[in-house]
Formats: structure tokens, C-alpha cells, sequence
């Protein structure tokens, strides 16, 4: 029977403090070498919070599993800004551009539901609508409809997914 622990951490900062110490020391597994491998898989992720799943199992082998950052916090780093817009509609905090809305939905693959890079980026687009961020200048919806005619075919087909 193996044992999970699930905590948020810090991307590339997690310590032996709670919530992990106290969770892990119990099990009987070596903390500071489960610690320096959750820095490790989350370096990537540094000033995010990041989910991470620790499991056990009864011969003391460790997994880990990293998960993603939620899509907001992923746009508020690409933009370098704080936090959202408390009044979306009437203020905007920053503007994402489509290679960076194809970034995020890159780093986001595994979880999102889209099956191509456009439907991806479509749904980053509408993460943004309640943040006050817009895409291209543009309203996120707006820049979703210009998406579905077309207009950055160009810029999506030299993006990978």
C-alpha cells in the first residue's frame, strides 16, 4: 500500500518546513533527498506555487509527480505583473501576445482539454477575460473570434505542440 503526499510548494524552494516535513518524516523516507528532487522537477516554476505529489511506496521507492501551475499564475509571470485586474472590463493590467499565450498552452499540455495548439491558446485567451488582460491589443474574445477566421494562422504554425 503506497502512501501520498500531496502539498503547493515553491517552485524550486520547497523545504523540509511544513507542509512537507511533518507529512513525510512519518513514512520513513530520506526528506532532504525527496526535498532537493522536488527542486529540481520545479526549478522551472521559480516565485510559482506548485502542485506536487509524493508517493511512497511500502518499499520506501519514491515517485514524484509535478503538476502545473494554474493558467493565471503562468500569464501573470509571462507579463511580470502581481495580480489581475480587480475590475475586468474597465482596467487592464498587461497584453499577451499570441506567442506567448502559445507558451503557456505549451507548458500547460498535459492538462488542458484541447487536442490542437489553436484551441489551446483559445482557452488561455479566455483564462485572461476575468483577469483584465488583453491579447494582441485586443479583447480576449475578440482575439478568440480573429483566431477562428484566421488571422494568426501564421503566427500559430510556427509554434510547436
Amino acid at each position: 500500500m503506497a502512501s501520498v503526499v500531496e502539498a503547493l510548494v515553491p517552485g524550486g524552494k520547497a523545504n523540509p518546513g511544513p507542509p512537507l516535513g511533518p507529512a513525510l518524516g512519518p513514512l520513513g523516507v530520506n526528506i532532504k533527498d525527496v526535498i532537493d528532487q522536488i527542486n529540481e522537477k520545479t526549478k522551472d516554476y521559480n516565485g510559482m506555487q506548485v502542485p506536487v505529489k509524493v508517493i511512497v511506496d511500502d518499499d520506501k521507492s519514491i515517485e514524484i509527480e509535478v503538476g502545473t501551475p494554474p493558467t493565471s499564475a503562468l500569464i501573470l509571470k509571462e507579463l511580470n505583473i502581481e495580480k489581475g485586474s480587480g475590475e475586468s472590463g474597465t482596467v487592464n493590467v498587461g497584453d499577451l501576445k499570441i506567442a506567448q499565450a502559445a507558451k503557456i498552452a505549451r507548458m500547460k499540455k498535459d492538462d488542458i482539454l484541447s487536442y490542437s495548439l489553436k484551441a489551446a491558446v483559445k482557452e488561455v485567451m479566455g483564462t485572461c477575460v476575468p483577469m483584465g488582460v488583453t491579447v494582441e491589443g485586443l479583447d480576449p474574445r475578440e482575439c478568440q473570434k480573429a483566431v477562428d477566421e484566421g488571422q494568426f494562422d501564421e503566427a500559430l504554425a510556427a509554434e510547436a505542440w
